[in-house]
């Protein structure tokens, strides 16, 4: 969870973007860890097209381009701070940044060979996400991967309780618009595997894990 005033989400990771990535390998579970099991899931094909949903400073490509240098990456981020970041650390990359909202923006249709999300999506509802899921799914060529490593709840009261702490903070501070505010509401590993199954998405398995951090492949 978050302490203090809730934030948009872009604001709040540009806010932080001093640290942003010393504290993403120290204190998530799973450590620098996550991002080599979550590169190594996807495609080592040459030139492969990857989708990154919420890629930040990009420390999953940070792992991936080691393993596949030739990659295409399409990146889609709030907050432009943290794709700065990514593009000057990976300025001989083929890389293309879409500062938006991955709910709002288009995916195509088969493009990519893999998509990929690291800590983003724990921030929304299972409504939210299955018509996320569809979007991508229909993005990803057939036999494309979705890897998604997140945060995600031990049990289903602590996901009621995050829901319902948001929904005070937001009554509290008088917030009513539907944008995107910065709070920590991860949903079951069953209930984000429903939403996956809802998406299209027929084989769906935990990858690895460190306490409530999961790798997801999906296809």
């Amino acid at each position: 969870m978050s302490n203090g005033h809730l934030e948009k989400m872009g604001d709040f990771f540009n806010n932080r973007i001093d640290g942003y990535e010393e504290h993403q390998k120290k204190y998530v579970d799973g450590g620098e860890e996550l991002y080599n099991v979550t590169a190594s899931l996807l495609p080592k094909d040459p030139r492969a097209e990857i989708l990154d949903l919420g890629c930040g400073t990009g420390l999953e490509l940070d792992a991936y381009f080691p393993l596949n240098p030739t990659a295409s990456v399409t990146g889609i981020d709030l907050a432009d701070k943290l794709t700065e970041e990514l593009l000057q650390k990976h300025a001989d990359k083929n890389i293309e940044v879409i500062l938006g909202s991955y709910f709002d923006e288009p995916f195509g249709t088969a493009l990519y060979d893999a998509a990929v999300s690291v800590m983003s999506l724990h921030h929304f509802t299972k409504e939210q996400k299955i018509p996320l899921y569809r979007k991508l799914k229909d993005a990803l060529k057939p036999g494309g991967i979705f890897v998604l490593t997140d945060y995600l709840a031990p049990d289903e009261a602590w996901e009621e309780r995050c829901f319902a702490e948001l929904a005070r903070r937001k009554a509290e501070e008088g917030i009513e618009d539907d944008e995107f505010y910065h709070f920590d509401t991860p949903l079951t590993a069953a209930h984000e595997t429903e939403a996956l199954r809802a998406g299209g998405f027929t084989e769906i398995g935990i990858r690895a894990n460190w306490g409530n951090t999961y790798v997801i492949a999906a296809k």
